[in-house]
């Protein structure tokens, strides 16, 4: 209940500093490319249920019909603006909004892909009795996933080697975490970001 109200109390402040400047990366978003301002893409969240992902759109907006749901290196689908919001991790901040909804924690599992998920061991779906993080363990230790993703066996090698690799610190992060540990991770993360 106490991590429920911290991360409500941290949304709420995080999105009434940052909406002027979500007004100025929604308008270089439109200018960029045609398209929506936010993709809302199916995640797995707590208990299995699924949710729609608030994140700024990084890609063209036909992306999902000129190739796979995960990024892989060099994905030419991702547009000017979207380059530069990946690079900082700027696209993830809208997910403050699936924080407020209750759908998120700033600090959990990241959600999966429905289509991933499937592929979850009994053990693994272990991360699915909490509210999947807008950072975590994980997210540190791949914050440039995409670059492990290379060449046309992406994700024979994303399925065989990422996921239970990232699902592997997610469990230990499970079973070792504290109030203090998800703190130490948000600022952590805020260095990643701005180094």
């Amino acid at each position: 209940m106490a991590k429920r109200a911290f991360d409500f109390a941290c949304a709420t402040l995080g999105l009434a500093i940052l909406m002027p400047s979500f007004a100025i990366i929604a308008l270089a978003i439109k200018l960029d490319s045609p398209g929506p301002v936010f993709f809302r893409g199916e995640r797995v969240g707590l208990g299995g249920k699924p949710f729609r992902i608030f994140k700024f759109r990084t890609m063209v907006v036909d992306a999902a019909q000129r190739g796979p749901g995960i990024t892989t290196h060099g994905d030419t689908r991702i547009t000017r603006v979207g380059h530069f919001l990946r690079k900082y991790k700027i696209d993830e901040l809208p997910q403050l909004f699936n924080v407020l909804l209750g759908e998120m924690s700033l600090v959990g599992p990241r959600p999966e892909d429905p289509r991933y998920v499937a592929y979850y061991t009994p053990e693994q779906r272990r991360v699915l009795e909490v509210r999947p993080g807008i950072t975590s363990p994980a997210t540190l230790h791949y914050h440039h996933e995409e670059r492990w993703l290379e060449g046309k066996d992406w994700e024979t090698a994303y399925l065989n080697e990422l996921m239970p690799r990232k699902l592997a610190i997610e469990l230990e992060y499970l079973d070792t975490r504290t109030w203090l540990a998800d703190l130490k991770i948000i600022l952590q993360t805020l260095l990643v970001i701005f180094r």
